[in-house]
Parts: structure tokens; C-alpha cells; sequence
């Protein structure tokens, strides 16, 4: 069999269409525009392309973006006093501190510091309870774009047996609780589970999200599977040349899309469906905060 492979950048395009579309909406049927505020400590690189690249798209479906970059060593009580004061901004829907920050700054600290109603990021403890006991909440933006995919994909997901490699606050446990939502099996295994290759084998949704480049192989793989991968890692290309690189994912893709029967690619699956649904999850949270209703088929 040759899967399917699910283009994420053309699904992230609708995304971002849509938004577009309701961003509009809003402006003319409500005079509300809706805002993203995007703080950056520091100068790491890989960190001001991604701020470069939300401020951008943010802008390009008509909400507003405001960038806020704060030096290396600013202090808590700075950084806290700005989330303060974007907390209190109507203007302000959605805020995102940029992580990684510097080892002085904690960024569970920084997390819990937003305003619950504007962590577009979904990571706050309050919307993790939320999303854990079912109720309306901000979700984290990888796996709501990866339940996005699955929607589109497969339809329905009621009945199947979905497997998510990884455990983490970022992905593997509000993914988990998405798909239980969806009324899927789920099992959450990760490195330490016993008989791992048996446990992912069962499954009819793989979702692979354990920050190991190519750790799940085709012959884990069940035969029609679809496996959502979220890692990225970049590895050695010696093919390449002296020194080059190339990125991965948490499967390896080309034994994994002999048998299953639809698979993400690393780059251009899971990873712009980020950032469009930070854009989704921005407009959700304005609607929310003027007592609109919500966006179609934009919310889990």
C-alpha cells in the first residue's frame, strides 16, 4: 500500500482562509478587530524567524499583530509587568511568549502569568483542567491542528483506536484528551512502555510525538493506518554534502507510508498547522471575550 500524504500546508491555507473570512465579519458586523500580542525575550534565532513569521500571517488575515522584543536579561518583574499589562488590553485577544527563554526566567511562572481567557497557546493549568474535564477551553495549537487533519482526513473518529507516542504538556496529553473527546480508544505510550511495537501496531490513529527522529518504523506501522507526525528533528545529511542537515520526523517516513494509509510528511505536515491555529485560537478567544459565536470549524 502507499499512503496517502496529508498536505499540511495546503490544509493550513484553509485554515488561514477561513480566519480570514470571520476576521472580516467581525470588523464589519462588529467593528472588532482581533489582536495577537507576541512577546520575545532574547535574540535566539530560530525564535525570531517563528515571531517574524506568526507577526506576518497574523497581519495577512487582517487581525492586528503586536510585537513586543524584551533583551536577554530582562528582569521577572519586567516581563510580568508587560503580560500584566496585555492582560488588561481589549485590544489584546490572544498573547504568546516566545519559548525558549533565558535560564533565569521560568516559563511555567510566565505561563500561569496570562490571563487564562488569552493563552492562545492553550499551556495554562486552567485550560489544561478545562480541556481535561470536557469543557469549553483554549487549546494547545499542535494538537487541535492535528485533530484538524484527522477531522478532514477520516471524518468521523468515533470507535477508532488512536495511540499517541508521547506524554508531553505540549502535545501528548491535551492530544490525548482531544481524541477522547472525538470518542476515540485512546492509549498514551511513550519510550518506557512495554511492548511499545505491539501497542502502536493495534492502532488505527497513530500519533507520534515523542522527540525521537524515526523512532516508530513501517513495521509498527497497522496496515491503513493514519499517522499524524509531529516531530521535527533535524539529523546529519552526509548525502548532502560535508556538514549538512536534513529535517525528520518522529516516523520514519518512507517504511511507515508503505502500509499505512494516509501520513503527514516532516517538513509540510503538522508544522503549519501551528501557527494557523494560534490565528484560529485568536479568534476564538475574541469572540469569547465579546460574547459572540465561536468560529465555525475552527474550535475542537
Amino acid at each position: 500500500m502507499s499512503a496517502q500524504i496529508i498536505d499540511g500546508r495546503a490544509f493550513a491555507a484553509t485554515v488561514r482562509g477561513k480566519v480570514a473570512g470571520h476576521v472580516a465579519r467581525l470588523k464589519e458586523e462588529h467593528d472588532i478587530t482581533p489582536g495577537l500580542a507576541v512577546v520575545l525575550v532574547g535574540e535566539d534565532p530560530a525564535s525570531q524567524v517563528y515571531v517574524r513569521s506568526k507577526g506576518e500571517q497574523t497581519v495577512e488575515v487582517g487581525m492586528n499583530s503586536y510585537e513586543h522584543k524584551l533583551p536577554a536579561d530582562v528582569s521577572k518583574d519586567e516581563l510580568y509587568a508587560l503580560i500584566d499589562k496585555l492582560n488588561n488590553d481589549p485590544a489584546v485577544h490572544g498573547i504568546l511568549v516566545q519559548f525558549p527563554v533565558p535560564d533565569h526566567l521560568s516559563e511555567t511562572d510566565i505561563v500561569a502569568r496570562i490571563d487564562p481567557s488569552k493563552d492562545v497557546d492553550g499551556l495554562h493549568v486552567v485550560n489544561a483542567g478545562l480541556l481535561a474535564s470536557g469543557q469549553r477551553a483554549m487549546v494547545s495549537c499542535t494538537p487541535l491542528g492535528c485533530l484538524m487533519l484527522l477531522r478532514d482526513q477520516l471524518g468521523s473518529l468515533s470507535g477508532l483506536n488512536a495511540v499517541v507516542v508521547g506524554r508531553s504538556n505540549l502535545v501528548g496529553k491535551p492530544m490525548a484528551q482531544l481524541l477522547l473527546g472525538d470518542s476515540c480508544t485512546v492509549t498514551i505510550a511513550h519510550s518506557r512502555t512495554k511492548d511499545l511495537p505491539d501497542v502502536v501496531k493495534r492502532a488505527d490513529i497513530v500519533i507520534a510525538a515523542v522527540g525521537r527522529p524515526e523512532m516508530v518504523p513501517g513495521d509498527w506501522i497497522k496496515e491503513g493506518a493514519t499517522v499524524i507526525d509531529v516531530g521535527i528533528n533535524r539529523i546529519a545529511a552526509p548525502e548532502k554534502g560535508e556538514g549538512k542537515t536534513r529535517l525528520v520526523g518522529d516516523v520514519h517516513f518512507e517504511s511507515a507510508a508503505a502500509v499505512a494509509g494516509a501520513i503527514t510528511p516532516v517538513p509540510g505536515g503538522v508544522g503549519p498547522m501551528t501557527i494557523a491555529c494560534l490565528l484560529a485560537n485568536t479568534v476564538t478567544a475574541c469572540c469569547r471575550a465579546n460574547g459572540l459565536a465561536e468560529p465555525e470549524g475552527l474550535t475542537a
